[in-house]
């Protein structure tokens, strides 16, 4: 199904709000109800409820960099007026990040797929379960496709810098007709701003959030196997002195990544992102033998060598930047989540965001 033009949707979410509060609603053009003060934008529409008024605003995307941008918009606008009015984001479909930093937020929010979480004095309205009505066959438009991601990855890795989008296409491999693009889509999501100076991250945790709500690390090509050992550390230590006897270029990431890092959790499964598959010569150096079930092994050829970009030595073993490890630990077992949320808590607190 596509989705509704702006003043279609507009319609239909006031109408489904007025479904999920089974109250009639009397609407009014935002233009006209929330007054207009000095840099405050007027939202989509005004909707009446009963005893309650709630502030609507559009958008045609769930993708976080959308709802951060609703968000921001609507709370200058309900902090602005004098009125009580209740913000509400309204999409397409919400997505689980999405739906996690409304709550945050303090923002209610729905979908023209069915779900909804409003909230206000005496009322509260939960809906989840409903499926997205609104998926685009093929490839859906994104700036974190595999070379996409290496803008991001830089502007993530240099959170204090601006750059000049042409040394910016340069540093990360990409033509500037792409970068242009790609530059495009950040930019229409506030995730990055333009400066005098140059491109700079508006703010690195958000721009994190959104890379991570699409990264899919399925994508890559993985071969899972098994190597015997007595310890992830030990199978991870061993694989990485296998491979630089071999010249071979390698980063591991993931959960052995994470502990190298922080030294928080023990691991069974190593995760190591190779140019490409290994010949049968060096998986027999390695002692490696295919075997998905039960795999402490997972040998990964990344859909885009930017994988690679930013990897450091810890203690000898070469691992990927912090903030691919922690991308990539969305696709791992274990303690994966724990994981993450200490390697983001020490090594990824971005505390030079320009806003």
């Amino acid at each position: 199904m596509q989705v509704p033009l702006e003043n279609q949707a507009v319609r239909q979410a006031t109408e489904r709000l007025s479904e999920i509060l089974a109250e009639p609603v009397g609407t009014s053009s935002a233009d006209y109800a929330v007054p207009h003060e000095a840099g405050v934008a007027p939202m989509d529409a005004v909707v009446t409820a009963g005893a309650h008024s709630f502030v609507l605003e559009w958008k045609r995307s769930g993708s976080l960099g959308q709802i951060a941008l609703a968000v921001e918009l609507l709370k200058r606008v309900t902090d602005s007026s004098t009125c009580s009015r209740i913000p509400v984001v309204a999409v397409p479909y919400m997505g689980r990040v999405g739906r996690s930093y409304c709550e945050r937020s303090g923002v209610s929010w729905l979908d023209l797929s069915g779900n909804a979480r409003i909230f206000a004095p005496g009322l509260f309205v939960h809906i989840l379960g409903q499926a997205n009505r609104f998926r685009r066959p093929g490839r859906p438009e994104s700036a974190f496709g595999p070379k996409g991601s290496r803008i991001t990855r830089w502007f993530l890795m240099h959170p204090g810098q601006t750059i000049r989008q042409r040394a910016l296409a340069s540093a990360v491999g990409v033509d500037e007709g792409y970068t242009s693009r790609v530059i495009g889509k950040l930019l229409e999501s506030r995730l990055i701003a333009r400066e005098r100076d140059g491109l700079r991250v508006n703010n690195a945790d958000r721009l994190l959030d959104a890379w991570h709500e699409a990264y899919r690390f399925d994508k890559h090509t993985v071969l899972a196997g098994h190597i015997a050992s007595v310890s992830g550390a030990d199978l991870m230590r061993g694989a990485a002195q296998t491979l630089d006897r071999q010249n071979i270029r390698y980063a591991v990431t993931g959960l052995a990544a994470a502990w190298s890092y922080t030294h928080y959790a023990s691991f069974r499964l190593m995760t190591v992102c190779l140019k490409e598959l290994p010949s049968p010569e060096v998986r027999t150096a390695l002692g490696f033998r295919s075997e998905p079930r039960g795999a402490n092994t997972w040998l990964v050829v990344p859909r885009d060598e930017g994988v690679f970009h930013g990897a450091r030595l810890v203690d000898d073993i070469r691992c990927v930047h912090p903030v691919q490890a922690f991308l990539d630990l969305k696709g791992h077992p274990e303690r994966s989540r724990e994981a993450a949320d200490e390697l983001r808590g020490r090594l990824l607190t971005f505390r030079n965001d320009a806003a």
